[in-house]
């Protein structure tokens, strides 16, 4: 059996990850092997024509549950448009952008749709076309990448 050409990393299924381009230093994740591409909750979403003639969206990021605390408002070019389902069977279009995500040490550019996900329990979900590349999910474990600072963690205790 051949080596892979890159090393594997062992991830949990709920991670902090950072979004390095957003200004986003930390946010938990739910790593989900069921799904195939990553969302990020957004709010507050507006496409524009940037000044350089492409498609843009600006949108709201909240990283944390219940809470404006270091929430951002960021703008991206918008990549493609998708149909996505959800687990329940809805589907709905969706904006996509490429972003990079920091995941255990190691950041890539992901593409993520804008979805709100203010009833879920996690505001960023991490699909598998993400992890294609060298990660593996322990389903057992949690945060083996490591925890957010815990002066961030109580700061936003229940959110």
């Amino acid at each position: 059996m051949t080596e892979p050409p890159y090393s594997t990393t062992i991830v949990g299924w709920r991670e902090w990850v950072t979004l390095p381009g957003a200004g986003v230093p930390w946010i938990k994740a739910k790593i989900d092997t069921g799904a195939r591409t990553s969302s990020l909750h957004a709010f507050e979403v507006e496409e524009f024509r940037a000044e350089d003639g492409t498609d843009s969206v600006r949108f709201g990021v909240r990283p944390w549950q219940d809470s404006d605390e270091d929430a951002v408002v960021v703008e991206f070019p918008v990549h493609d448009r998708r149909t996505v389902r959800s687990s329940s069977g809805h589907s709905e279009e969706r904006i996509v952008v490429l972003m990079d995500v920091t995941l255990h040490g190691r950041t890539q550019t992901v593409e993520m749709t804008l979805s709100n996900r203010d009833e879920m329990g996690f505001r960023m979900l991490i699909g598998r076309e993400a992890l294609r590349d060298g990660f593996l999910v322990a389903a057992g474990e949690s945060f083996l990448g490591g925890r957010a600072p815990r002066r961030v963690r109580r700061q936003n205790r229940g959110r």
